[in-house]
């Protein structure tokens, strides 16, 4: 059998089992629908536990900057502390 046999027979069978799943009625409508009733079980945080989580983030991505500052400069100074033994 040859390569190209075998490629069209793959081919042909996947065009068979999209062509035999049924399709989904309603479409965009329902989808919208759908949509609107997962919505409303969503749990939205209060103003107040938003600003809390938004501080305790900033809090954390100031640190971490000034973290990795830090290491960056001890690294850059460590470097050329090493390059200047060389000259």
């Amino acid at each position: 059998m040859a390569k190209n046999d075998v490629t069209k027979s793959a081919k042909d069978k996947a065009k068979k089992a999209v062509a035999a799943s049924p399709k989904k009625k309603g479409g965009l409508r329902r989808w919208f629908k759908e949509l609107k009733s997962e919505m409303k079980k969503v749990v939205w945080p209060t103003r107040k536990k938003v600003i809390n989580n938004t501080g305790i983030v900033m809090g954390v991505m100031a640190f971490t900057g000034l973290f990795l500052f830090a290491v960056d400069s001890g690294l850059g100074y460590a470097i050329q502390q090493i390059l200047k033994i060389g000259k």
